[in-house]
């Protein structure tokens, strides 16, 4: 296969190359903290400089990768044929690294994505493209009538305004009562430092450093633990275990998103929403 230029990526968009590059060189470790083995193959088909636009590559995608891995696969255990919503999916392999299952899976992004995940990833029956924003509400249709699905929204909402956020989780709920939804997000104080780049050093004042889009959200792990109390139609919401990650940096990391010492409001959010089902809450 020929080396694909992603040039039509940008924005939001382009922060799809960014993960993946921390996936894939996570996945290269002996000590990795996530097996995914497609994301290494990503990286060699797209011609893009990686290194100089992303610098070292960081443990923390690949652990937030596999708690929400985990949460899914929980989900499907129980309901094998169910469907599985991917918000702002990007060029996630979450498809694969969960063994290919039997579920609807819907992959929700915009057209350049779904362009290069169909040039770039195996095709599978149980997928269906849906080219489009998050929060354009005609996927929703796409969704079997009387199911009720997983919506998975990772690195996703932390890019949109709270108003917005909450309301796509009020919708969604109401759509799919019974429903579930796993999404993080970034607390105040992520959003007010305003991170502009990332990359290596030396890149500094070149215009190969990369420049990350603005944090929009201010919803911290005190925030998504009480949207059960916020938003209605949502009937529970659990925080989600970060695996273990690798030396100091992991501990540290993990602790953003679940150390004691913390203070809830100070925290990142990992939450798993279940939604009122129509006879109640169950």
């Amino acid at each position: 296969m020929d080396k694909i230029e992603p040039k039509h990526l940008t924005g939001i968009s382009e922060t799809a190359l960014w993960t993946l590059w921390n996936r894939g060189s996570e996945a290269l470790r002996p000590d990795r903290t996530v097996d995914d083995p497609l994301a290494v193959e990503l990286i060699e088909h797209i011609d893009y400089p990686y290194r100089q636009r992303f610098g070292v590559a960081s443990q923390v995608v690949s652990m937030r990768a596999h708690a929400f891995d985990s949460v899914v696969r929980t989900f499907l255990e129980s309901h094998p044929k169910a469907t599985v919503v991917a918000l702002g999916e990007g060029l996630q392999t979450s498809y694969w690294r969960l063994g290919r299952p039997a579920a609807t899976w819907i992959t929700v992004d915009l057209a350049p994505i779904v362009a290069l995940r169909e040039q770039l990833l195996p095709g599978e029956q149980h997928i269906i493209k849906f080219a489009g924003s998050a929060f354009d509400r005609s996927w929703m249709n796409l969704v079997p009538s009387e199911s009720s699905p997983i919506i998975v929204a990772e690195g996703l909402f932390m890019y949109f305004d709270e108003t917005t956020v909450y309301k796509l989780i009020s919708d969604c709920a109401r759509q799919f009562p019974g429903g579930t939804l796993v999404f993080d997000a970034a607390p105040d104080w992520f959003a007010r430092m305003k991170v502009k780049t990332v990359g290596a050093r030396r890149d500094v004042l070149t215009k190969e450093r990369y420049i990350a889009p603005p944090i929009q959200s201010g919803i911290s792990a005190k925030d998504a633990a009480a949207l059960a109390t916020h938003i209605d139609g949502v009937a529970s919401s659990q925080a989600v275990r970060m695996p273990p990650g690798r030396g100091l940096q992991g501990w540290l990391l993990r602790a953003i998103y679940q150390g004691r010492l913390i203070p809830a409001r100070w925290r990142m959010p990992l939450y798993v929403l279940r939604f009122k089902s129509t006879t109640g809450d169950r």
